[in-house]
C-alpha cells in the first residue's frame, strides 16, 4: 500500500485560519493513517505486507511560504515510525519516502519558473530535473522482498538536495 495525495499550495503564514489548516493536513497526512489502517487486518491475516508512505523534502529544506504542507509531510516521518512499531510485530513494514522537487504537469503550471529551477540546480547534488520515474522504481523496491528488512524508515529520493 501506497499513500500519497498533497495540496502544496503556497500560502503566507499569517492568511492560515484554523480551517485552512485542518483542511490541508487533512489532504496532506490524514488519508495516510486511514489507508494504513484499512489495510491492516488483511495484513495481518497474511503475516507480511509493507506500507510506503510519501513524504516531502520541502520540511528538510526550510522551504518557506507553505507551512501547513511542510508540518504536514514533516508528520508523515513521525505516523511512519509510530505505524512501524505497532505493525512490526505482524510482519508489516512501515516506511516513507520524501522525492525532492518532481516537474509533474501541476509543478509546471502552478510553481515552475526559470529562478525556482535554478535554485533546484543550485540545491542539488544531481543537477538534472528528477523524474517521477525514479520516485516510482524506489517505491516498488521498498515494496518488493528485497527490502524485507527495511522498516521505520524514511528514504529520500532528491537529488542530493536535503
Amino acid at each position: 500500500m501506497c499513500g500519497n495525495a498533497a495540496n502544496d499550495e503556497r500560502h503566507a503564514t499569517e492568511a492560515v485560519t484554523e480551517a485552512i489548516w485542518d483542511a490541508w493536513i487533512a489532504v496532506n497526512l490524514k488519508h495516510q493513517f486511514f489507508c494504513a489502517q484499512a489495510v491492516l487486518s488483511d495484513m495481518k491475516a497474511a503475516g507480511r505486507g509493507a506500507i510506503i508512505n510519501l513524504g516531502s523534502i520541502s520540511w528538510m529544506t526550510g522551504i518557506g511560504g507553505m507551512v501547513a504542507y511542510s508540518a504536514s509531510k514533516s508528520a508523515v516521518l513521525g505516523l511512519t515510525r509510530s505505524l512501524a512499531r505497532d505493525f512490526g510485530v505482524y510482519g508489516i513494514r512501515v516506511n516513507a519516502v520524501a522525492p525532492g522537487w518532481i516537474i509533474t504537469q501541476h509543478q509546471l503550471e502552478k510553481w515552475f519558473t526559470p529562478g525556482a529551477e535554478a535554485h533546484a540546480m543550485a540545491a542539488q547534488c544531481l543537477k538534472r530535473r528528477l523524474q517521477p520515474m525514479e520516485v516510482a522504481k524506489f517505491v516498488a523496491f521498498l515494496a518488493s522482498e528485497e527490502a524485507s528488512a527495511c522498516t521505520s524508515q524514511q528514504y529520500v529520493v532528491d537529488g542530493g538536495w536535503a
